[in-house]
């Protein structure tokens, strides 16, 4: 009897924790500091030069991103064709192709294709 309510209690504790683990809170990209800043040329030559090391260096972590809108649509723009960021709300009307822009976003991968960083979560900072 001893030993059942003991197995029955590690199991109730080994429950806790994996659905603790599974459902970990989201993280905000929008209140977490920035790791890194930089231009989207130099992020997009990192990656083009060697993927495996950049998605060692960037990959899941929090950047800022700097350049020039070069497509817009209601959620999504790409920075100077080398950055894609999507956003969780649509984009402001203000943003227009070819103005300079500065966000904030979790990268998510490169895209060998397309020869794009791809960002989301993003958000404007200027």
């Amino acid at each position: 009897m001893r030993k059942g309510i003991v197995i029955f209690g590690l199991l109730i504790i080994a429950a806790v924790i994996g659905y603790n683990y599974i459902y970990q809170d989201h993280r905000d990209i929008e209140s977490e500091a920035a790791e890194f800043s930089m231009p989207s040329s130099k992020i997009a030559l990192q990656f083009s030069e060697n993927a495996t090391t950049a998605e060692q260096k960037y990959l899941n972590k929090t950047i800022e991103v700097s350049g020039r809108v070069t497509e817009i649509s209601s959620n999504e723009l790409t920075i100077d064709d080398s950055v894609f960021c999507q956003f969780r709300v649509a984009l402001p009307t203000s943003k227009s192709k070819n103005s300079a822009i500065k966000i904030k976003g979790r990268v998510i991968g490169y895209d060998d294709l397309l020869e794009q960083v791809k960002l989301d979560q993003c958000t404007i900072i200027n």
